[in-house]
């Protein structure tokens, strides 16, 4: 008896000893989750900052300004778009294709045999030639041109569809899905919910397969476009840089069809007039019969803000109503929320967050049942809510680090009942044991917000000095924690953070915030505003690449330089930029790269830094001694 009762006690420890473990597991993956989820959004907000400044240049210089031509010519405003014109810009036969070229041949029309070939040789690391991308991406144009707005598919009483989430880049994923599934077919049809492009390193390649499948396959192959199918996000997410570097002769041909294709993608798929599948979501003026009317072609870009998105649309088309424009800015940009209503989307800056009295009304309306939409990484690859009335299916595994989350996607027979499949795509995946599943995306994480809280050092500078009025340089946890959420706003919890953010603590429960600092300087220490802003300043200088060259002229640098600086409110004269212009350009060259555009940055910020001190300190001399002596200012 006395050893069946220890036996009993050991269990009862052990299975104690493994809940608490579990529990501490779960909070782990929990808050490494909503650090990357945060820092995700938080990148958001500063593209918001860039519209904001394309707002600027639309608000504040008119047509007869002389700064207008270069507004146009950063908006492309005299862009050609004749279908003639586009075809015969856009000729691949003057392309000769090497005999010591190893990759695929490619003869129209395309056959399945070709694709799957393609789809072997994109998973060799192998790559098609710039001839048979042109080709492919004209034959793909001329096809969705016909396509309608919203696609209408059945299940025919036998067909079971596949609907895939974002892709994001991540070929490993849609190899993965592929093997598990099958390729499309006649028999096996496909979805594609939008976000091919951006932030992996294979959104050519996915491209491709798709539009190729498309292609051989155009009653069962249906792509949605999504927030990504934008040339402006591309700029900032990657995909730009990844074509230039793929293709160096033809990338700018290749760019350039692209954003005619993006803007021709359907924007959403019903399923037997029951299923919506649709990037983002919805809004409580989302209605079907006003987006099959709306002219998507006409919208180049899905800005996320409304006072540039709507300067563009009326540019466009004065005819079409702001209304409609906002039913596509919704479709693509809208995020589900738990309670009832309907709000903007201040989080991405574009679209709303709708609740499911929204969702109820909108299927009510249409006699329909489901909603699936991508748009948001889910740890599990998927997530119901609303009652089980919308879905959200997300196909890029690993999106934030190995082991981060699984993908998904969704199976609908006949009776439109959604069968799920997940996955983990990456053998790397594998071979984590359950210690390192959580503690390698733990570790990233950290890694990437101690990368933001550095990019802030001198507003949380600021903020702890609020509570240190004896200027001791330590502060205790709970002002710490008051002091950075005030400052990211990323709603993360600090309190649970702080053990594993910081280690210089000070007797008391208090922490030198200085010495915190110092460890958390990255290895090739920036000026704190450049790196920052380095996203926003690398994708406003491709934006003014508009030939993608790599390259921007002296003057359009003046140009570029007089706005932004008028922007930022940093003063600084027509002479100085002239004087600056020459200064950073380091090789002479009579062009800007865009090392040499962060470097003007660089010294305007601290020039403007420096003057904001002497009139702060009233220009004594050893405030000034301090002030340039502050390691930021380089």
């Amino acid at each position: 008896l006395h050893c069946n009762t220890s036996s009993i006690q050991a269990a009862v420890l052990i299975q104690r000893w493994y809940r608490q473990y579990v529990a501490r597991k779960e909070m782990r993956r929990r808050y490494t989750w909503n650090i990357f989820q945060s820092i995700e959004y938080s990148g958001e907000q500063a593209q918001i900052k860039l519209y904001n400044f394309l707002g600027y240049l639309m608000d504040n210089f008119t047509p007869t300004s002389t700064e207008r031509n270069f507004v146009s010519h950063i908006f492309r405003e005299n862009e050609v778009c004749h279908d003639v014109e586009w075809e015969r810009y856009f000729c691949y036969r003057n392309i000769e294709v090497p005999e010591i070229y190893s990759g695929p041949h490619m003869n129209f029309p395309l056959t399945a045999d070709q694709v799957t070939a393609l789809v072997e040789a994109f998973r060799n690391k192998r790559q098609l030639h710039s001839r048979y991308v042109l080709q492919i991406l004209l034959e793909t144009w001329k096809l969705l041109r016909l396509l309608p707005n919203i696609s209408r598919i059945s299940t025919c009483h036998s067909k079971e569809i596949t609907i895939c989430g974002d892709l994001h880049g991540q070929l490993e994923d849609l190899l993965l899905i592929f093997y598990k599934n099958g390729m499309p077919s006649l028999e096996r049809p496909y979805v594609f919910n939008g976000d091919f492009v951006d932030r992996g390193k294979d959104s050519m390649e996915i491209l491709l397969i798709l539009f190729a499948f498309l292609l051989v396959y155009p009653n069962d192959v249906h792509l949605n476009r999504g927030n990504h199918e934008d040339h402006i996000v591309n700029l900032r997410y990657g995909f730009t840089k990844e074509v230039l570097g793929k293709y160096q002769m033809h990338g700018k041909r290749i760019l350039k069809l692209l954003q005619m294709i993006f803007s021709w993608l359907p924007l959403a798929t019903v399923i037997d007039q029951k299923v919506l599948i649709l990037h983002g979501g919805i809004s409580n003026t989302t209605d079907l019969c006003d987006i099959a009317r709306v002219d998507r072609h006409k919208v180049r870009a899905t800005f996320s803000t409304q006072s540039v998105y709507e300067k563009i649309w009326w540019h466009y088309d004065k005819d079409t109503t702001w209304y409609s424009y906002c039913q596509i800015l919704d479709l693509l940009w809208s995020d589900p929320m738990p309670n009832n209503g309907c709000m903007p989307n201040e989080v991405r800056g574009g679209g709303c967050y709708w609740g499911p009295d929204v969702t109820q009304d909108f299927l009510s309306r249409h006699n329909m049942q489901l909603i699936i939409r991508s748009h948001e990484c889910k740890q599990e690859g998927y997530e119901f809510c609303h009652n089980r009335r919308v879905l959200t299916l997300f196909s890029a595994s690993n999106y934030y680090e190995v082991g981060s989350n699984r993908g998904a996607y969704v199976k609908l027979g006949p009776d439109l009942v959604p069968y799920l499949i997940q996955y983990q795509a990456s053998s790397m995946t594998r071979e984590l044991s359950l210690r390192k599943n959580v503690g390698k995306p733990e570790h990233s994480a950290l890694k990437v917000l101690r990368e933001q809280l550095f990019a802030h050092k001198s507003d949380l500078v600021r903020a702890f000095q609020e509570f240190d009025k004896d200027k001791t340089g330590l502060i205790s946890l709970n002002d710490w924690v008051i002091a950075v959420e005030s400052v990211l706003c990323l709603g993360l919890p600090w309190r649970m953070l702080f053990s594993q953010l910081i280690t210089c603590k000070a007797p008391g429960g208090m922490f030198d915030y200085q010495d915190w600092f110092q460890e958390l300087s990255i290895k090739e220490p920036q000026m704190e505003t450049l790196y920052r802003h380095r996203s926003t300043l690398e994708t406003i200088f491709r934006l003014v690449d508009f030939d993608n060259s790599g390259l921007i002229t002296m003057e359009d640098f003046r140009q570029t330089w007089k706005l932004l600086s008028a922007f930022l409110k940093m003063e600084i004269t027509d002479e100085a930029i002239s004087d600056l212009s020459v200064t950073i350009d380091t090789n002479q060259d009579g062009n800007i790269d865009i090392d040499e555009f962060m470097e003007a940055f660089r010294l305007t910020d601290k020039k403007s830094r420096l003057e904001r001190g002497k009139s702060m300190f009233m220009g004594t001399s050893n405030d000034l001694t301090k002030l340039e002596g502050d390691p930021d200012i380089q």
